[in-house]
C-alpha cells in the first residue's frame, strides 16, 4: 500500500485505506470517462477503488488494476477494491453467483470488501431498477440476516477479504449484530455522508459497534440528473467551507476530505480531473484545528442528496428512521 496513504484497522483483522476513489457512473457521463479516470487514480497513487455491480463500472476497474500490474506499477495486494451486492440479488441463492459475476468483471479471484449496497430488496432478474407498468418499484421480500450468512460463506471461501453493508440504519445493523450463530460482524458501514449531513449519531454508533463508516457523496455528489433535486445547494460553494479552505490555501474538496478523515471516517472522492484526483490525494498533507472542525460540524442540515426513492416503499427502507 501506498505509504502516503493512512489505513485504517477493521474489525476482522484486516486494513482499508482511508481514502479511496469512488468510480459511480451518472448516465450522462460519457462511457470512456471511468477508465480514463481510474487509470489517472492509480497512476496519482490511490490504493483503493471502490465500485459496485450497479454502477456497471467493474469491467473499467478490473481493466485499469490489470494494466497497472502489467506496467509493473502495482501487485495485486497493493490495491485494496471494494464492490456491492444489487438489490435485486440479495435473495440467499443469488449472493454467491452475482459476485462471481463482480470478480468476472473485475478480473480478480477475489475483492477486499463486498458490501450488501442496500437492504431493500428487488424483484430478482436482469433489469437493475426492475417496475411495473406504473413505473413503481418491484420489490421483494428477503431476510437480510439469510442474507447476510451467504456474505459470511463467500468470506469462509475466500471470494472476498471482508464483508461490510452500505445505506443500513442503525436498528438494521443490529438486526445483523444480534443474529443467532453470527460468524462475522460487518466489518463497515458505507453512507452518504458531507458536510450537509455529517451523520454523527450513526457515526458514534458504529463506532461503538468497532464498523467503521465510510463516506460516499463526501464532496456533495456529482448531481445526476436521475437522481439528484437540480435546486438543492452545491456543497463546495458554501461560504464556510470556502472561508475554511482559504485560510489553509486548500481547496474546498480537501478542507471536506480532511474534515471526515479527522473523524475517523474512510472517505472516497471522486473526479475525472487530473489536477482534483492528484489534489485529492495532498490530504494527508495537512490537518484542520479544533475550531474549524467545529465550525464545519455546524454546517450540519440532514440534507441527502441521494434519498434512493426506488426504495421509499419497501419495510427495509433506511432512511425513514432518525440514524
Amino acid at each position: 500500500m501506498s505509504s502516503k496513504q493512512q489505513l485504517v484497522k477493521l474489525n476482522d483483522g484486516h486494513f482499508i485505506p482511508a481514502l479511496g476513489f469512488g468510480t459511480y457512473k451518472p448516465e450522462e457521463v460519457p462511457e470512456n470517462k471511468p477508465l480514463e479516470a481510474i487509470n489517472l487514480a492509480i497512476e496519482a497513487g490511490f490504493r483503493h477503488i471502490d465500485t459496485a455491480y450497479v454502477y456497471q463500472t467493474e469491467k473499467d476497474v478490473g481493466q485499469a488494476i490489470q494494466s497497472k500490474i502489467a506496467a509493473g506499477l502495482v501487485k495485486r495486494d497493493d490495491i485494496f477494491v471494494t464492490t456491492k451486492l444489487w438489490c435485486t440479488f440479495l435473495r440467499p441463492e443469488l449472493v454467491q453467483s452475482s459476485l462471481e459475476k463482480s470478480l468476472k468483471n473485475l478480473q480478480l479471484d477475489y475483492v477486499d470488501l463486498y458490501i450488501i449496497h442496500y437492504p431493500i430488496s428487488m424483484k430478482p432478474g436482469e433489469d437493475l431498477f426492475p417496475v411495473d407498468e406504473h413505473g413503481k418499484t418491484l420489490l421483494d421480500t428477503v431476510d437480510i440476516c439469510a442474507t447476510w450468512e451467504v456474505m459470511e460463506k463467500c468470506k469462509d471461501a475466500g471470494l472476498v477479504k471482508s464483508i461490510g453493508v452500505s445505506n443500513f440504519n442503525s436498528r438494521q445493523l443490529e438486526k445483523i449484530l444480534n443474529k443467532p450463530g453470527l460468524k462475522y460482524k460487518p466489518v463497515c458501514n458505507q453512507v452518504e455522508c458531507h458536510l450537509y449531513l455529517n451523520q454523527s449519531k450513526l457515526l458514534n454508533y458504529c463506532m461503538s459497534k468497532d464498523i467503521v463508516l465510510v463516506a460516499y457523496c463526501a464532496l456533495g455528489s456529482q448531481r445526476p440528473k436521475r437522481w439528484v433535486d437540480p435546486n438543492s445547494p452545491v456543497l463546495l460553494n458554501d461560504p464556510v467551507l470556502c472561508e475554511v479552505a482559504k485560510k489553509h490555501k486548500r481547496s474546498p474538496a480537501q478542507i471536506s476530505l480532511r474534515y471526515h478523515l479527522q473523524r475517523g471516517i474512510v472517505v472516497l472522492a471522486q473526479s475525472y480531473k487530473e489536477n482534483e484526483i492528484k489534489e485529492n490525494l495532498q490530504v494527508f498533507e495537512f490537518e484542520l484545528p479544533l475550531e474549524d472542525m467545529k465550525l464545519l460540524d455546524d454546517l450540519n442540515r440532514n440534507l441527502r442528496y441521494t434519498p434512493a426513492p426506488f426504495g421509499e416503499g419497501h419495510p427495509e427502507y433506511p432512511f425513514s428512521d432518525e440514524f
